[in-house]
């Protein structure tokens, strides 16, 4: 009578495999859960509320401005000639409009203001002598408002799942024609709650555009 093979090693061999695949994956989670709970704190400031007030032709800044733009369904008010945020401005009493991430300029169909802006690459804010005169874009009305300089000013990391600033550095042509130059610097309230939206800018009330 033949004797059958013993079936115990093969069962063993089996099991390696898939074995190996959930370790794996443990290993894999545990790294995405340590690396959520150790990820940095981002920079945070608290909103800002200083009266407005008129600045002439004078060159501002720079200046450090944090808006409170936490609550989605409410835009904020920014006035370049005041240095605040503008509660229920007229028409073309405010240059740039904050909502959440969202950034508009008061310029373009649908705005009453000559405003626009540009993205500017390789360039730091300090180096930033003078702004261009041309290639200002438009921001688009609409039910959600945007303006192309805009439209991807940060990064979003996956692992933090923070919002961080892009080094970049704006051009600002404001509601009166007048200029700026900009950068974002933090997107975060105390405590890492979102929806503070940090600027540095320089602002140029004579209408100039050199700094």
């Amino acid at each position: 009578m033949t004797e059958r093979p013993p079936v115990r090693p093969a069962s063993r061999r089996a099991w390696i495999l898939p074995g190996s695949l959930i370790a794996t994956a443990a290993i894999l989670a545990a790294t995405c859960v340590v690396g959520t709970l150790r990820r940095p704190a981002p920079p945070s400031f608290a909103p800002d509320e200083p009266p407005p007030r008129e600045v002439g032709d004078s060159l501002v800044g720079p200046r450090l401005y944090t808006v409170d733009a936490r609550d989605e369904r409410r835009w904020r008010w920014f006035d370049f000639s005041r240095g605040a945020v503008i509660e229920s401005p007229g028409s073309t009493d405010w240059d740039l409009a904050f909502r959440r991430h969202d950034v508009i300029v008061n310029g373009g169909p649908g705005f009453a203001g000559e405003g626009g802006a540009i993205a500017l690459e390789g360039v730091t804010f300090d180096a930033l002598a003078e702004v261009p005169g041309a290639g200002y874009s438009d921001s688009e009305a609409g039910r959600d408002s945007t303006n192309p300089a805009f439209e991807k000013w940060y990064d979003y990391g996956f692992t933090s799942h923070l919002l961080e600033p892009k080094p970049r550095v704006y051009a600002i042509r404001t509601a009166d024609g007048r200029y700026a130059k900009l950068e974002i610097v933090s997107y975060y309230c105390p405590e890492a709650v979102s929806g503070c939206l940090t600027f540095r800018y320089a602002y140029q009330g004579s209408g100039a555009r050199a700094f």
